[in-house]
């Protein structure tokens, strides 16, 4: 009910508000803020549990939401950071509060949530800190931060980073708490990818990168556990205003605002700008459009995989494409630091390159578990869901992506990537696929415990497999594919 409220409360704003103007109408951020129906099979995409409608206006990206951030100063004695970044996270927390504010001698700047902030003033061992003046509550200060389509990681025009923040808020089936680990997770891969990795990766594929996380701040004391409330990760925001890197969940997502009978999308107008310039029909663009995808995005990552050991949790929110000036496919990002699964067989390699790897970050998993959600993040929920929004938004035929997409798979270049997953999808009967009714209805929070158990799972028939898939229903003419 919360989240089909908020959808009619967001389509509502986007049919009669326009858009705002200025610096922050960036590339980057209107693809952030255009997922306005979520995740398509989700049964509560948009629930925000405990957020009010003053501060969802303020907090959502839907509604173009923006806030000051809210500070506090932790006494160096209870700081808790890592930087790989050649600023130390005390010193870039300080630079981004800057000088209006002054910090109480001995301390270091805190970027909270405001949100969090409230709410944390009502935990009993934050109370106890802020009493003793081992915590200062500094208020409000700066300006304005935007929320982007994970709600709790905000941008802002003219800096030069992106702020991860904890946000005790239940979205979809979690409380978006940070945990330490993935706080060590992020600052370990920036180090891994500098070790040398990153430079063979960029030499096979020079338009993918991993969008870093070099630097975390936070409070260590022994009553606030884990997660404390109080971690806050600093993500390098490497786009320019005018770079066309989208997230992929909202380049696909529709845009229903309109009383027409085609509901656009940003990557149907994509595509349609596209056969209008080339003067070709748009299936067959489309098709080529969805190659050179396949291409820059998901080839790197298979490169990762199977030459690195290093897989991806790879959905579309979590990805990005970068397209060109004509809106081809360019190259792409990965973005999260929860995201990232170190194959035990890969183990010898990758601690070589890094010692001590895994040890903070608890990132090395069995090779079955990571094929297992490897196919559904990657597998189901990016390429195939890619695939399923070409076909319901009438711009092509699905049984012509699915032939595309396994002309790939066994092609020479995904084969000398040496990564299991194109074999599994080519050949697997069935496919683990997540389910999130079943899921919400568990009441299991997909951050708290082992990876192997956190989400239910069932499988599905593959539609990748040509045994398989030659017994689904043909595509409807009208609706160009099913």
């Amino acid at each position: 009910a919360d989240s089909v409220v908020r959808t009619t409360e967001i389509l509502a704003h986007r049919r009669t508000a326009a858009v705002p103007g200025g610096p922050e109408r960036s590339h980057f951020l209107a693809a952030e803020q255009s997922l306005l129906l979520g995740h398509p099979l989700h049964p509560t995409p948009k629930s925000r549990d405990g957020l009010g409608p003053a501060q969802s206006a303020a907090y959502s990206p839907e509604l173009h939401g923006s806030f000051q951030l809210h500070w506090y100063a932790v006494d160096r004695e209870l700081l808790a950071a890592g930087s790989a970044a050649a600023e130390s996270a005390e010193q870039l927390t300080a630079g981004l509060l800057g000088g209006g504010t002054a910090l109480p001698p001995g301390t270091a700047a805190v970027p909270l949530h405001p949100w969090q902030a409230r709410e944390l003033a009502h935990r009993p061992p934050v109370a106890a800190l802020l009493a003793d003046g081992l915590l200062h509550d500094l208020g409000p200060a700066g300006e304005p931060w935007y929320p982007t389509s994970s709600v709790r990681t905000v941008y802002r025009p003219g800096t030069p980073w992106m702020l991860k923040l904890s946000l005790g808020l239940r979205i979809t089936n979690s409380r978006r708490e940070n945990l330490r680990k993935e706080l060590h997770r992020g600052l370990e891969m920036h180090r891994l990818l500098e070790s040398g990795l990153a430079a063979e990766w960029r030499a096979a594929h020079p338009g993918f990168d991993i969008v870093r996380d070099p630097a975390w701040i936070g409070v260590d004391h022994p009553d606030l556990g884990d997660p404390g409330g109080l971690d806050t990760v600093l993500r390098a925001q490497p786009f320019a205003p005018a770079e066309r890197a989208l997230c992929v969940a909202g380049l696909v997502a529709e845009q229903p605002l309109g009383t027409g009978d085609t509901v656009p999308s940003r990557l149907g107008d994509t595509l349609r700008a596209l056969a209008a310039r080339c003067a070709r029909p748009l299936p067959t663009v489309a098709a080529e459009w969805f190659l050179r995808y396949l291409d820059a995005v998901v080839l790197p990552i298979l490169w990762l995989d199977g030459r690195g050991g290093i897989a991806l949790e790879a959905h579309q929110q979590n990805s990005l494409v970068l397209l060109d000036a004509e809106g081809w496919p360019c190259g792409g990002r990965y973005r999260d630091n929860q995201g990232y699964y170190y194959r035990e067989s890969a183990a010898g390699k990758l601690t070589a390159r890094l010692p001590g790897l895994g040890a903070d970050s608890d990132t090395f998993l069995p090779d079955e578990v990571i094929d297992h959600h490897f196919a559904y993040y990657l597998g189901i929920n990016h390429v195939l869901g890619l695939i399923g929004a070409f076909g319901s938004q009438r711009l092509a035929d699905e049984t012509v992506l699915l032939a595309a997409l396994r002309r790939f798979l066994a092609g020479p270049r995904v084969t000398a990537t040496g990564s299991a997953l194109p074999e599994l999808l080519l050949d697997a009967p069935a496919l683990p696929c997540k389910a999130n009714l079943l899921t919400r209805i568990n009441g299991m929070d997909e951050l708290v415990g082992p990876v192997a158990s956190q989400s239910v799972y069932v499988d599905i028939p593959n539609p990748v497999a040509e045994h398989v898939s030659e017994r689904w229903g043909r595509p409807r003419p009208e609706a160009g594919g099913e």
